[in-house]
């Protein structure tokens, strides 16, 4: 394949689990910054241990440190065929700096960005519940467990509604993404590089488009 794919969408958007699909299905790695932050907390190598004195501090880890941490990643024999980015590039900056990593690994660029309208993303995240013992998700708006407040599979748990899915939270998430990205889409669209597919298909559907585009 000898492609990256950069995978874009607002928080609900449902570009994770598109991503996990890929893997599952083609093979491709997902590689998520989030999985990197966290395995950098247990690891000793140099580059994790500035991570975790940067992150003792509270302080942001910086472009250049979160490109160090990418290159490294993708740098393991999983990746040498390609691989799928989730969370990165996050700024134009980021973008430029994959450009490099990309043309040293001999590897092209495709964006795609899951779109799914404000409104929708609202009821997505607001909506969202989740059961404290097996993880399931459900969403009062559309996918309501059989009983209300309580999970189909543990219904003596009462399902958990996260603290930050409030609407003014989810408000402030949603115009952070919205500002940071569209340079991001901007810089991909320049190019001609980014392809846009609709996020408010089944989760089937949205998979068999980018399926085809990868």
């Amino acid at each position: 394949m000898n492609k990256i794919i950069v995978l874009i969408g607002a928080p609900g958007a449902g570009k994770g689990t598109q991503a996990r699909l890929l893997q599952e299905r083609r093979g491709i790695p997902q590689i998520s910054t989030g999985d990197m932050f966290r395995e950098m907390k247990s690891s000793s190598t140099p580059l994790a241990l500035e991570v975790q004195a940067i992150m003792a501090e509270g302080k942001l880890i910086s472009d250049d440190i979160t490109y160090q941490i990418v290159k490294e990643r993708t740098s393991r024999d999983d990746c040498k065929n390609g691989y799928i980015l989730d969370g990165y590039p996050r700024t134009a900056v980021q973008a430029k700096q994959l450009e490099e990593l990309a043309a040293e690994q001999g590897m092209q660029i495709q964006a795609i960005e899951v779109d799914v309208p404000r409104e929708e993303l609202m009821r997505r995240l607001t909506g969202r519940r989740s059961c404290p013992i097996c993880g399931e998700i459900y969403n009062i708006y559309s996918k309501p467990p059989k009983a209300e407040g309580k999970c189909d599979f543990h219904p003596d748990a009462g399902l958990i509604h996260r603290a930050d899915d409030n609407e003014e939270s989810v408000n402030t998430r949603l115009e952070t993404y919205e500002s940071s990205t569209k340079p991001l889409l901007d810089f991909y669209r320049v190019s001609n590089r980014l392809q846009k597919v609709d996020g408010m298909r089944s989760v089937e559907d949205i998979y068999k488009e980018i399926d085809a585009l990868v």
